[in-house]
């Protein structure tokens, strides 16, 4: 739903995905309705294939004003039962995903000279911890410090680096949805009493890549019906 948004606003974008065909998919959506989408396949914990994604963008549509961050997966457990192998590669994606994915736009961003917008995602479990996935909210965690780090690094490049943190009925919320019992006990903690659709969530994205933020970094904008307010 980020890249419709930033597509839907005119944006050309490039949708990357560990699978090809996801991306494809969502890049044939954006041409279908007018839009300019390249489709890249990439894992964004790699650094060689975020290198190769980087350089194959730059040279089909230019250098990126706008990069966001959006990889993520779950792995689930209690922690005294969750497998080590759980824990790195949860942490792999989203940390060290995150942090080549601002290294890269960064690098690209100053050698254009013209300033830019990197967006992270992050969650409130990495605000006020959560039960069931420490390594989830370690990872999310982590991401609030980067995007923290690199607004106070890269502003001199007028570049300016945020996070979102949203509550959103996405595929990775599936299964906390569909419980009912887990539903009920999660929405008891959220002042709104529902999960936001994604087209409320892509907003802030787009908010935060366009120049009417421009004096905006550093920040973590949660959208999410009041969960992290309320803690």
């Amino acid at each position: 739903m980020v890249a419709e948004a930033f597509a839907a606003r005119g944006d050309a974008v490039v949708v990357a995905d560990l699978s090809a065909e996801s991306a494809e998919g969502v890049a044939a959506s954006i041409e279908e309705n007018g839009g300019t989408a390249l489709a890249i396949s990439g894992d964004v914990a790699d650094e060689a294939s975020v290198a190769e994604l980087l350089e194959r963008a730059t040279g089909e549509l230019g250098p990126p004003a706008v990069w966001v961050n959006n990889a993520g997966i779950s792995r689930a457990a209690m922690l005294h039962k969750m497998a080590v192998d759980d824990f790195d590669l949860v942490l792999r994606v989203h940390t060290r995903g995150t942090f080549l994915g601002i290294r890269a736009a960064a690098q690209s961003m100053i050698g254009a000279g013209s300033g830019g917008s990197i967006v992270n995602v992050t969650s409130s479990a990495g605000l006020q911890g959560t039960i069931g996935q420490i390594n989830y909210a370690a990872a999310k965690g982590a991401v609030v410090a980067m995007t923290k780090s690199a607004a106070k690094e890269l502003a001199r490049y007028q570049i300016r680096v945020n996070a979102v943190a949203p509550v959103a009925a996405t595929p990775m919320t599936a299964k906390l949805r569909t419980d009912e019992k887990l539903s009920a006990k999660f929405l008891d903690q959220i002042p709104l009493r529902r999960f936001g659709e994604p087209d409320e969530v892509t907003s802030a994205f787009t908010y935060l890549g366009d120049p009417v933020s421009s004096y905006v970094t550093g920040q973590v904008l949660c959208v999410d019906g009041g969960l992290y307010m309320a803690s």
